[in-house]
């Protein structure tokens, strides 16, 4: 019995901030796979190495983690005013699933670099010697973000002495602006309050900060569910009813926040809302062994991805952070001392970042300029993926 050969798509597999992803020009992949529906899922999936019961992705690109298991797919900008356009394919590992909800803040800081390696930015637009300013337009949110990638001799430059942390080794710094990153068509905050009471059968009546920014998140305070904000992976990850307990949060929460109709609904939307817990600053143990000093951080937060604790901070929800942190009365701003900020240094378990929001009050609401935050990226390997043929 004959069987058909594997596709060959051309494909570069890119690391940006603390994740990784493949990443594809629309134009190359196959022709059925260059407009949304089943067969583009069933073809990324396939690349990814999901659905695996064994959650490994041994047959696939995938990482069998939340930060891993990403696509990413790069067009030229129609749009006046824009370079690129990116999608984002957050991919579950053990479901037959991708999440088009939201963006990936961290693959964000590679997308110029693709983008420019690509052609798909106008050759004019990038100097010589210096950083060149990406327009990017961020379709799943339908937001744009602006991204300066370094470069040197008409080349991206990829290496370079900015360290992040969750990150091995050092790399050029890529700065990323994302501008009015609240949804335009939506509250900043859903219910209108900085602060809200959760009911959440089991757990109790939370106070909780709903906001979007970035990306959807809930944040809860740590020692409300019994933490310190100082934990690490294992701490969570390998304790199944805690696991439990933030989905039922999340759940019930993006209910509140209007973004699904019934908690039923929460399976499918795996990668919105997030979920993090934030404390005031204290001394901890980073999951690299070194110490994370309080005086050095102005409060803790720790995040959930796809149902499991990360190992740094999404990019999107660094936004988020930063947002909620400008605007007193939440549950961040509160952690990090209840003053007036533009700028907040959090601890997460890889260690510290900091980011920027621009937030102001305008009549009867709040309005976010922009939130700014420093990445690095670059590729590793590019090429062709190989994927037996989907149907």
């Amino acid at each position: 019995m004959s069987h058909p050969s594997q596709l060959r798509v051309p494909a570069t597999y890119m690391r940006g901030g603390t994740s990784k992803g493949v990443f594809f020009a629309l134009k190359d992949l196959p022709e059925a796979a260059q407009h949304a529906g089943p067969y583009r899922d069933a073809l990324l999936l396939r690349v990814i190495g999901s659905p695996d019961p064994y959650q490994k992705h041994t047959d696939g690109m995938g990482g069998a983690t939340s930060s891993t298991s990403k696509t990413v797919i790069l067009s030229k900008s129609e749009r006046q005013d824009y370079d690129v356009d990116y999608l984002f394919g957050q991919v579950a590992i053990d479901k037959p699933h991708i999440d088009w909800s939201g963006n990936c803040g961290n693959l964000t800081a590679a997308v110029g670099a693709f983008a420019i390696t690509n052609n798909l930015v106008d050759a004019s637009r990038i100097p010589e010697n210096g950083v060149a300013v990406v327009r990017i337009w961020q379709v799943n949110i339908q937001k744009a973000i602006v991204a300066h990638i370094p470069i040197t001799d008409g080349q991206v430059q990829e290496t370079g002495d900015f360290e992040l942390d969750g990150v091995t080794f050092p790399a050029a710094e890529v700065k990323v602006e994302f501008m009015d990153p609240a949804d335009a068509s939506e509250p900043l905050f859903p219910t209108g309050n900085t602060q809200d009471v959760l009911e959440v059968p089991g757990v109790g009546h939370l106070d909780v900060t709903m906001i979007n920014a970035g990306i959807p998140t809930i944040f809860v305070r740590a020692a409300d569910i019994g933490y310190a904000g100082t934990e690490l992976q294992e701490d969570i990850n390998g304790d199944a009813t805690a696991l439990a307990m933030f989905e039922s949060v999340r759940a019930h929460g993006a209910v509140k926040m209007g973004l699904i109709q019934n908690i039923g609904e929460a399976a499918q939307r795996q990668h919105t809302p997030k979920v993090a817990f934030v404390a005031p600053a204290a001394s901890y143990k980073a999951s690299s062994g070194k110490t994370v000093e309080a005086k050095d951080t102005d409060m803790l937060v720790r995040a959930l991805s796809m149902g499991k604790l990360h190992h740094a901070m999404m990019g999107t929800a660094a936004v988020a952070i930063a947002t909620a942190a400008a605007i007193p009365g939440t549950l961040v701003n509160e952690a990090a001392g209840g003053t007036e900020r533009e700028s907040v240094v959090f601890g997460h378990p890889s260690g510290t970042l900091e980011v920027g929001a621009k937030a102001r009050y305008c009549d009867t609401h709040w309005q976010v300029e922009k939130a700014i935050m420093s990445r690095s990226a670059r590729v590793l390997m590019e090429g062709f993926v190989r994927v037996p043929p989907v149907s």
